[in-house]
């Protein structure tokens, strides 16, 4: 990369890339859940996010090289705390779930966004969480709201990104290969033994891949499976304003207010193998609820769902 802001950039897009690794989810309706907590200016729909002028250019640019020096001396920091903690694999990934809150959180805060969070209650719950993904900036959001003893799932290529791959193999989180079917399959029926053995949670983005316009894509299956194979609840979080903060191809953070809204936790204990589409629907069917127009499928879009 040419300068600190473009690496801060590509590192963001190709660290969101990981999480990528498998799927699961849906939401709109009148925003009447109680509101746990609410950091910053109050979000308005009428909020001007498109000021190019230079000046702006030139604040975002200083705020993406911060988060880049930010997360690298936290990585630096919490990779050292890691090492000491080799013998205790379920510590490391409490400290990984610490270094994520911490660094999650200082990102937000360096980029300024208004932030709405609803429906907090429901994120301190041993469960698998998804989320829309459209914007690198929802990597931070997960790291910061996902509760302590949540693991993530990400491809195996991951160690391979500079101090935070091995930051993420050091906490103990999961990796499965994605380049061979059946291997892949065999990984998530590890990481669910994993998960249940030790009492853990999982986050996972359901849609495989980030959306180009934060419009919702199709689900794939690999959250169900996850859901089938551990028993646990589904609490969806429902992620608006993140596509219009950090846009595709841009190094301009934008001040579009954020919502993050977690829904009531979705019981999967009677669920069955046979019905796997029809949670797929069920779940993705919340989040077009719940999301606003703008992020919605659109009707092609909605009926291409669920493929593996």
């Amino acid at each position: 990369m040419e300068n600190s802001g473009t690496s801060s950039f590509m590192r963001s897009r190709r660290l969101e890339s990981c999480f990528n690794a498998s799927s699961s989810l849906s939401v709109k309706e009148t925003v009447k859940s109680s509101v746990k907590e609410e950091l910053g200016l109050k979000p308005r729909a009428d909020l001007c996010v498109d000021n190019d002028g230079w000046g702006s250019v030139l604040i975002s640019w200083m705020r993406i090289v911060t988060c880049f020096v930010t997360m690298m001396f936290t990585t630096f920091v919490w990779a050292l705390i890691m090492l000491l903690l080799l013998p205790w694999p379920y510590e490391r990934i409490r400290q990984g779930n610490i270094w994520g809150h911490l660094t999650g959180r200082l990102m937000m805060w360096i980029l300024g966004n208004p932030i709405k969070i609803e429906g907090a209650e429901f994120s301190n719950k041993r469960a698998i969480y998804i989320s829309n993904h459209a914007s690198p900036l929802d990597i931070f959001l997960i790291m910061w709201l996902t509760p302590t003893g949540t693991v993530g799932i990400a491809k195996k290529e991951i160690i391979w990104y500079p101090l935070f791959g091995q930051l993420y193999v050091l906490a103990n989180h999961l990796r499965i290969d994605r380049s061979n079917p059946i291997a892949a399959i065999e990984s998530m029926k590890e990481a669910a033994r994993a998960v249940v053995k030790n009492n853990l949670s999982l986050i996972i983005f359901p849609e495989g891949t980030r959306s180009k316009n934060g419009r919702l894509l199709p689900f794939k299956k690999g959250f169900v499976h996850l859901a089938l194979q551990s028993g646990l609840p589904i609490v969806p979080m429902v992620l608006t304003g993140t596509h219009l903060a950090w846009r595709k191809g841009s190094l301009h953070i934008r001040p579009a207010p954020l919502t993050v809204k977690f829904l009531p936790p979705i019981s999967t204990q009677d669920w069955t193998a046979d019905k796997i589409d029809d949670y797929i629907k069920l779940i993705r069917d919340l989040y077009v609820k719940h999301l606003p127009e703008s992020q919605r499928p659109l009707p092609l879009e909605g009926s291409r769902n669920g493929s593996n």
